[in-house]
């Protein structure tokens, strides 16, 4: 795998447009990009995550011209919301063009897309001359990548290049919500607060029906969870009493005190690689109370999954 800098775009869009998968940062988490409509290499995402087919993934896009290409009945409430926050951690997901392959969107008439602010996320899509799909660069349920390190942790021989462009800035997930019906609704909370899209939106944000959620990238199966057992406290006293029994352990605290990783949205799944790259066998998580929507989701689904 060739690790590139910023000042080798050219290369990486050359490998790109050759069917060649590349991993590129963005201000959430690195994804994993293939053009659009190059079904042979959107295909190879698939083989390399290990994603299920049915999964679908979110179309990065560079400049709002790029829309049209992909999207169809494209309603007022997309503009309001891009003129806000694009580029920025938001996904939406809106109805599919026509010309789009339906392994993009794992074969429903939807599509999801976003304008990532990470200027080598959109000098790459420029450098293509269409849009990218990209899900998160990692192994298929693993925690994302954050850093470079983790991309070539997972897909080392798997896939032609990674741009390095070193750590991300919320190292969590866009937010994504639905606009292909009149009532816009939360699919997956992320890195954008759910209160500041309801501000521009003039509405709320209706609780996604489980057919809905089924067309957001990223919410139907196992996800960000290490190899070890995660146990997750909000009760201290239960979680001192457990942290000071038998057995190695990584222990992780939402608020800053000795013998504790500071944990916070930014850092979670880092955090959670090191458990792996140090062969812990076991995390303990503290979580006093939080109002962050997406860091909740993440900690929680992570337990769950052990």
């Amino acid at each position: 795998m060739l690790v590139l800098s910023g000042d080798q775009i050219e290369l990486a869009a050359d490998l790109l447009k050759k069917g060649e998968l590349v991993a590129f940062p963005t201000e959430t988490v690195y994804g994993l990009g293939a053009p659009i409509f190059n079904e042979k290499a959107i295909a190879k995402i698939f083989q390399a995550k290990g994603r299920p087919a049915n999964n679908p993934l979110i179309a990065h896009i560079a400049d709002l011209s790029q829309v049209d290409q992909i999207a169809r009945d494209i309603p007022p409430d997309f503009y309001r919301l891009a003129a806000e926050f694009f580029p920025g951690p938001l996904t939406i997901v809106l109805k599919k063009h026509p010309d789009v392959p339906a392994m993009v969107s794992g074969g429903l008439g939807t599509i999801a897309l976003r304008m990532p602010s990470h200027p080598l996320a959109r000098r790459l899509i420029l450098a293509v001359g269409e849009p990218l799909v990209a899900p998160s660069a990692n192994l298929s349920g693993t925690p994302s990548s954050t850093t470079a390190r983790h991309v070539i942790a997972d897909f080392q021989g798997k896939i032609a290049a990674v741009i390095d462009g070193g750590e991300t800035e919320f190292g969590i997930e866009s937010t994504v919500i639905y606009l292909a019906s009149d009532t816009p609704c939360l699919l997956r909370p992320g890195a954008l607060s759910p209160e500041a899209i309801e501000k521009v939106l003039g509405k709320p944000l209706q609780k996604a029906s489980s057919e809905n959620r089924l067309t957001s990238p990223g919410m139907q199966y196992r996800h960000y969870s290490p190899q070890a057992k995660i146990r997750l406290f909000t009760n201290r006293e239960e979680m001192e009493n457990y942290r000071l029994s038998e057995g190695r352990r990584l222990c992780l605290s939402t608020q800053e005190e000795p013998g504790f990783y500071h944990l916070k949205a930014s850092n979670l799944y880092a955090l959670l690689r090191l458990a792996d790259e140090e062969n812990y066998p076991e995390i303990v998580i503290f979580c006093d109370e939080t109002r962050d929507l997406a860091f909740l989701d993440r900690l929680q689904r992570a337990s769950l999954c052990k």
